[in-house]
């Protein structure tokens, strides 16, 4: 193929002898673009794979075997539960995954001259909520213009198909990577991060990895540690005509909840001045209260009240520490509130994600070539934005307990864990490119004798 007129500059590759010349980028670019259709075809056929916690088995066997097609060395295991408590990397949980495994396709170098990179994407998604306030069916993967909809179809399988494609990209193109490639699809993501810390202690390692979640084509420079509780509450129970002597839980439940509220005005008044980033985040600490449940019957006041929900924290604090801080603020507030003076003391369980934040340090190589790399796939000079992410990313894990180079980058979506989530396609084509450009870059690639002609 003939070099285009300097359409792009050459991608200068550290610790390569040879840049990816302009040629090269664009048979990379092409090789996406041709096999487009495919990769929606694939990512339409993930989210009619319904993948809530627990179910996740079906998607992943149409991971695995798509991955060994294309001739990876396919590895399936599941989280080792005798790792909670133990490994600090693993987040609590009392849920029992029976048939959920983790998937992870390696292809290493024949080469071997290159850094290695992983691909990170997680299958589980969140409940739909009531399917009839959809505008699609969620798990039909409705295509409408340059929208796909679907539980998923954003947070993140957009993501994992992108991975897949990007590589596919590749090979296509005629290339081969001078260093290893991993392609993890992992669980749990939205409930404990064990997927991703069971990769770490299966003995996965790369020299970077990146996720693909749904960040509107922007990279993530921080995200806030986050802790998952439940809080149940007691109250007195009685009947309507001795309600005085009453008192109910669900009132109770109100009332904690209002000072949870003041835990977290109290914990973004922290906001630190060593991490700028987050000064333009309206609320770092995001608490929500996302399930609540309590009483027994309808004519009685009702003796208990359970809750559940999450709070974030900077990146740096220590989760165990800031939990420390969470017991004692609530227990205190039954000590010296009127309105809860009296009551059982609360009890606090932890029942997911309970891990600290990170932040992506400004200047690294992986950063520059991603920069590079969406600035090309966009054939224009638009720049990669950075912003801030008040939630949990498997990249905390990666990044704290396995000293890993983690990047958060991915497709334009909308309304994801609710109701018409959808992901966009051409932001989805973009990113592919952009993955692709950056693997290339980041591991290095060499031409094979025989390039298949595009």
């Amino acid at each position: 193929m003939n070099e285009p007129t300097s359409l792009h500059p050459a991608v200068e590759v550290a610790l390569d002898e040879h840049p990816l010349m302009s040629a090269d980028i664009e048979r990379i670019i092409k090789a996406v673009d041709d096999r487009f259709d495919e990769q929606v075809a694939f990512l339409t056929q993930l989210v009619r794979a319904a993948s809530l916690r627990g179910d996740e088995a079906g998607v992943q066997k149409i991971v695995s075997s798509a991955l060994e097609e294309r001739g990876y060395d396919v590895r399936s295991f599941a989280i080792d539960p005798a790792r909670i408590g133990k490994d600090p990397a693993f987040s609590p949980t009392g849920f029992e995954l029976k048939d959920s495994t983790i998937v992870v396709g390696s292809k290493p170098s024949p080469l071997d001259r290159g850094r290695s990179l992983a691909l990170n994407a997680h299958v589980d998604v969140v409940p739909v909520g009531a399917s009839a306030r959809w505008r699609y069916e969620p798990y039909s993967a409705t295509r409408e213009g340059d929208w796909l909809y679907g539980r998923g179809a954003g947070d993140m399988k957009a993501g994992l198909a992108a991975n897949l494609f990007a590589l596919d990209a590749l090979s296509a193109a005629g290339f081969d990577l001078k260093g290893a490639v991993q392609f993890q699809s992992v669980i749990e993501e939205e409930t404990t991060g064990n997927g991703a810390a069971m990769v770490l202690a299966q003995g996965f390692r790369a020299d970077a990895v990146l996720i693909s979640e749904p960040t509107d084509e922007k990279l993530v420079r921080a995200n806030t540690g986050v802790m998952k509780f439940a809080v149940t509450v007691q109250g007195v129970p009685a009947h309507p005509f001795e309600v005085a002597i009453g008192r109910s839980a669900i009132d109770v439940a109100i009332r904690t909840i209002e000072h949870l509220r003041q835990l977290e005005q109290e914990w973004i008044a922290e906001r630190p001045i060593a991490q700028p980033d987050f000064a333009g985040v309206d609320n770092p600490i995001a608490l929500t209260i996302g399930t609540i449940s309590g009483g027994e019957w309808l004519a009685s006041v009702p003796s208990e009240c359970r809750f559940e929900g999450r709070i974030g924290f900077y990146p740096g604090d220590v989760a165990e520490a800031r939990a420390v801080k969470f017991e004692s603020y609530l227990r205190n507030a039954f000590l010296s509130d009127p309105q809860l003076k009296g009551c059982s003391e609360p009890e606090i369980e932890w029942v997911g994600v309970k891990q600290g934040g990170y932040v992506l340090a400004p200047g690294s190589d992986a950063e520059a070539l991603l920069a590079k790399a969406h600035t090309l796939a966009n054939n224009s000079e638009r720049e990669l934005q950075c912003f801030v992410m008040p939630c949990y990313l498997d990249a905390a894990v990666f990044a704290l307990h396995g000293g890993m180079t983690s990047l958060v980058y991915g497709p334009v979506a909308e309304h994801i864990h609710a109701v018409d989530e959808r992901v966009n396609l051409p932001s989805l084509l973009r990113v592919t490119k952009a993955i692709a450009l950056f693997a290339a870059a980041w591991c290095g690639v060499e031409a094979r004798a025989e390039q298949v002609k595009l």
